[in-house]
């Protein structure tokens, strides 16, 4: 697909933030247009050993690279208020400060090192809904979007 938009159409694989430095590399200094991939893909999803995922056990990583921090150091040191905050905010979670809370209270008996232990902690701090949506979806995507500063590429872009 990307042959038949050439030369119209140059791909650059890098963070939103680092933009500048990917296109002057390329020698590109001015564009017409820009689409960014956002979110993350199914294959994602479907490794557990990437972390994404609440579905398989997996380490609690979320990382789209392999730097910085994990979820996993998220979860076992951010203070519980900023963390709820985190959650509501980037997960939209009406519960937020009820699954901070139990994750701060768990975390104090044993590490969170796993999916599958986290989405646990949070099946057991946020009802079930009427939608069918698993109750650890919006928790998992504001750790997710928290831990990749995909806001803050958003704005860098």
């Amino acid at each position: 697909m990307v042959a038949e938009f050439n030369p119209r159409l140059t791909l650059l694989q890098g963070p939103f933030g680092a933009m500048d430095v990917l296109l002057a590399g390329r020698h590109i200094f001015r564009v017409d247009g820009i689409a960014l991939d956002l979110g993350v893909s199914s294959p994602q999803f479907d490794e557990a050993e990437r972390g994404f995922s609440f579905s398989a056990d997996g380490p609690l990583d979320m990382r789209m690279s392999q730097s910085g921090p994990t979820a996993a150091d998220v979860v076992n040191t951010m203070d519980e208020r900023e963390l709820a905050d985190v959650i509501y905010t980037l997960g939209e979670e009406r519960h937020s400060r009820r699954v901070a809370r139990r994750i701060v209270e768990e975390r104090a008996n044993q590490r969170i090192t796993r999916t599958g232990q986290l989405a646990e902690i949070i099946r057991k701090a946020v009802p079930r809904s009427d939608d069918g949506l698993n109750p650890a979806t919006r928790s998992f995507q504001a750790l997710r979007i928290y831990v990749n500063d995909e806001m803050g590429e958003l704005t860098r872009a």
